[in-house]
């Protein structure tokens, strides 16, 4: 009971922390700033990792995206320099996406856990508040509707695979995921995407499916890929930041790993629409 307790004390706290910092852009861009950092900090202790760098490249790459469109009415080249960093960054999460389908074990070689760091984590970060800015002004929805999908698709795949899960999806590397509850949870998500389509008046209900499909699909990867680094740091959290809930990483991989492919989508339908 007081586990349960601690555990439900912890999550209330995060979620509302989070949902709060949504109204300001300033407390936004602050506050993933700090979960940036705390996530790297445990990334870093999960593939061995001593070097400071990463958080100085962090931090000039977070606030450079994070406050250009502010400061400067120099959109065309953020735009550009945007593009680039989504390139590199997909391309290595693709990398990695390879790697946990065809490797043992991800390598993790001095350099590539700079990359990691980099575009695994600190690039994919970026993209959080650039999606509340996708089309050139702030709108906290998409992003607070996208933490949504996160947590519904999470909850839906957990009761389903529970109660109806048989063909485990991914068992060397997460033993209790299966291929019903992945279904479940996507199909629980599209069915949230109705509601957010009709309550938000953002997208139409159109792309909000699109979105919780790629959402929970990536998102479902995301935490995976994060799981197998848990594995080869034979750890079970990434950290003890979240009593209950293990690191804060642990909450984020999903949300983490999709957000270059959720910016990726809005911009392609700003462009079509």
């Amino acid at each position: 009971m007081r586990e349960t307790l601690i555990r439900a004390l912890s999550g209330l706290v995060f979620v509302t922390l989070l949902i709060l910092s949504f109204f300001n852009q300033h407390s936004l861009i602050l506050i993933f700033f700090v979960f940036g950092i705390i996530c790297i900090s445990e990334f870093k202790k999960l593939i061995a990792l001593e070097s400071k760098v990463p958080y100085v490249a962090f931090t000039i790459i977070y606030f450079v995206f994070g406050y250009w469109n502010i400061i400067s009415n120099d959109t065309s080249t953020i735009d550009i320099a945007t593009q680039i960093l989504q390139v590199f960054t997909i391309f290595v999460q693709l990398f990695l996406i390879r790697d946990l389908f065809t490797e043992k074990s991800i390598p993790l070689f001095t350099f590539r856990k700079y990359l990691l760091t980099i575009f695994y984590l600190s690039s994919a970060f970026v993209f959080l508040p650039l999606i509340t800015n996708y089309n050139g002004t702030f709108d906290y929805k998409i992003l607070l509707c996208s933490f949504i999908l996160i947590w519904v698709n999470d909850s839906f795949a957990y009761l389903v695979g529970k109660n109806f899960g048989r063909q485990k999806l991914f068992s060397r590397i997460s033993p209790k995921k299966t291929v019903e509850g992945f279904l479940g949870g996507i199909l629980f998500a599209c069915i949230a995407s109705y509601f957010i389509f009709k309550y938000t008046e953002t997208l139409t209900f159109t792309y909000w499916l699109i979105l919780a499909i790629i959402i929970s699909s990536i998102g479902t990867i995301g935490d995976l890929i994060e799981s197998k680094f848990k594995r080869q740091a034979n750890v079970k959290d990434s950290g003890s930041i979240m009593p209950g809930h293990g690191g804060l990483l642990d909450r984020l991989d999903s949300i983490i790993f999709a957000a270059p492919f959720i910016y990726l989508f809005l911009r392609i339908i700003t462009y079509v629409s």
